[in-house]
């Protein structure tokens, strides 16, 4: 059997998967929701998956791609519910509006821009290399830890569960772009893992919980 016999149940558990990783946020608004407040949570890992998800429903639609239009369609109506209830349990609510008004227009440019091309492969080569930088972003978004996890020698304020999701998903994602032969679902998604694997090599490295050293560092 090819690689392309196993495309359709590929595409099915790499949709499935996906849709319960963008489900991660419910537990969030359930928090908001009993706290009545969003506390130092940030709105921006919505927002910024509210762009992604949008904008990989374009590039679906220029593939004609059901299963990343199906998977980007879900992932878009989760992230604007989990916006919608960050800000109306934030105190910044000003500010969360700027800052989505700014993503949605950011979100025209780049559709309007689409309309321009010549053609359709034209299209799909800018928005994919769009959609490649944005996605390599989130996947990156961790390593903003990566020096308070070097100077407590701990990885316990990494999300260890998200991580392991990313890599998983993005495993599937990108056979999935092998078969379909698409650059940059291919390259994106394994970018995605290298940058997990990464992330995951510093659990292996240091302890989850900080060391006797790291702690006298801190009282110190």
């Amino acid at each position: 059997m090819s690689l392309t016999d196993y495309k359709e149940p590929l595409a099915a558990i790499a949709a499935f998967c996906t849709i319960l990783q963008f489900l991660a946020g419910v537990p969030v608004c359930r928090k908001f929701f009993k706290s009545g407040t969003v506390g130092d949570t940030s709105a921006f890992p919505f927002i910024a998956g509210f762009l992604s998800c949008s904008l990989w429903l374009r590039y679906g639609y220029l593939l004609g791609d059901k299963s990343v239009i199906v998977t980007n369609v879900v992932g878009a109506f989760l992230q604007f519910s989990y916006v919608i209830c960050y800000t109306a349990y934030s105190s910044r609510k000003t500010s969360v509006l700027r800052l989505f008004l700014v993503i949605c227009l950011v979100l025209l440019l780049v559709i309007t821009y689409m309309q321009y091309m010549p053609d359709n492969e034209t299209a799909k080569t800018h928005l994919g290399f769009i959609c490649c930088c944005v996605t390599i972003v989130f996947f990156a978004a961790p390593f903003a830890n990566l020096a308070h996890v070097i100077k407590v020698k701990s990885a316990e304020s990494l999300p260890f569960a998200m991580i392991v999701a990313n890599l998983i998903v993005s495993a599937e994602w990108m056979t999935y772009g092998i078969i379909i032969d698409d650059a940059y679902v291919e390259i994106t998604n394994a970018l995605g893992c290298i940058l997990s694997g990464i992330q995951l090599s510093l659990f292996l490295k240091y302890p989850s919980t900080p060391s006797k050293s790291s702690k006298n560092i801190g009282i110190i």
